[in-house]
């Protein structure tokens, strides 16, 4: 019998985080890896779902998303980027970010085309530009002074007449950086020279550090009418299971997203969509405290992490901190990892999944912050059994 699985989607078999999980459960260890919080979002938040839920919200929402929710967005793009997006046309409720991430591939991308993403890169966008027959084309974040950054003129080498897309994910994971704007002018640049589409994934917008600020790639001249742009309230307000997220785009964007969209799943649940409209319009506050209760998580973990041997590179954003794991005499993360569980009863991600070249990522770890403090003190005592 042949492989039942289509040819394109074999090398996707499960997830690092599905087999990290797993691990950490079978082991009873402290999950590190995957970056999901521990605790919930905004009260006032959570109630308003259970309320629509009682209300009788309870049936399909319509294909772009309640109007609320849509209408919540647009002043939200407004009031924090001075951008303005109709919610009748420009903005559509995806589930979660990543079916905005495929469905805009999917939408974008005739096979054989090529989309550009920076290395490392979260692991749904090569399964997405598998899904379109598309190739992705990789280019390579490195550290420089103490952060991960592109060389542009690697990314203009990249471009080919093929190039149709650009994903851009700022703030970055896995590595924690947040673009510059000088980052975001180079890549603006060369949209518009070639005229290509950049689909931007920016679900940790809210959550950066040490006063760095997040710049959509939209706002920069010339970019809004060739920026497809993805947000999420999962990262936003801690409620990563909800799978609400949104793309806010020009018309002929958001209808080719929508037009694959509606065979994937068509809607998403109304109840999340009727809270998340409200923690959009009155829970900013709470997501202010988050972020600073993340930056203190993200020190605290440094700090243990580098007692512990570990070479720690300080991340701008996002839930996660990467470290360089040969101080400590190790060369292979993905070894290590799985390793981890019986070294120290710590479950961390090996930073090299998520390169198509590999080894330039096989020393680099990723460790995740948005834990309880007693939990990352826990897992902090646990790793310093390492360096010993």
């Amino acid at each position: 019998m042949t492989e039942p699985l289509v040819a394109r989607m074999r090398a996707f078999g499960t997830t690092i985080f599905a087999e990290m999980s797993a691990l950490a459960a079978e082991t009873g260890s402290i999950n590190l890896g995957q970056g999901f919080p521990d605790t919930d979002g905004p009260a006032a938040m959570l109630d308003r779902a259970v309320q629509a839920i009682t209300a009788g919200a309870n049936q399909y929402p319509p294909g772009p998303g309640i109007l609320e929710l849509r209408r919540a967005i647009s002043e939200h793009r407004s009031a924090h980027y001075d951008l303005s997006y109709d919610p009748a046309g420009e903005i559509l409720v995806t589930v979660g970010a990543t079916e905005a991430i495929a469905s805009a591939v999917l939408a974008l991308c005739e096979p054989g085309d090529e989309v550009i993403a920076f290395e490392p890169y979260y692991d749904s966008y090569a399964a997405s530009i598998a899904l379109a027959q598309a190739r992705l084309v990789a280019v390579t974040m490195r550290p420089v002074e103490g952060r991960f950054t592109f060389d542009p003129d690697e990314l203009r080498a990249a471009v080919t007449p093929r190039t149709r897309v650009i994903l851009v994910n700022s703030p970055h994971n896995p590595t924690g950086t947040v673009f510059t704007r000088a980052e975001l002018e180079a890549i603006a640049e060369l949209c518009q020279e070639r005229g290509l589409i950049a689909v931007t994934d920016e679900v940790y917008e809210h959550l950066t550090f040490d006063g760095v600020e997040h710049i959509p790639l939209a706002t920069l001249p010339g970019m809004r009418e060739r920026t497809v742009m993805i947000s999420s309230a999962g990262k936003t307000f801690s409620v990563t299971g909800w799978k609400t997220g949104w793309i806010c785009a020009p018309p002929t964007l958001v209808t080719a997203v929508q037009t694959v969209k509606q065979f994937l799943t068509f809607t998403s649940s109304a109840p999340w969509q009727l809270a998340v409209a409200y923690g959009l319009r009155h829970e900013l506050e709470w997501v202010s405290a988050l972020r600073a209760g993340l930056q203190d998580k993200r020190d605290r973990l440094m700090e243990g992490l580098a007692a512990a041997g570990f070479s720690v590179l300080r991340p701008s954003g996002t839930y996660f901190v990467q470290t360089d794991i040969r101080p400590l005499g190790f060369t292979d993360g993905l070894e290590l990892t799985r390793r981890l569980p019986e070294l120290a009863g710590v479950v961390a991600i090996p930073t090299q999944v998520f390169y198509d070249h590999a080894d330039r990522g096989r020393h680099f770890v990723r460790f995740a912050f948005c834990k309880k403090d007693e939990v990352i003190d826990e897992a902090v005592t646990r790793l310093k059994h390492l360096s010993t």
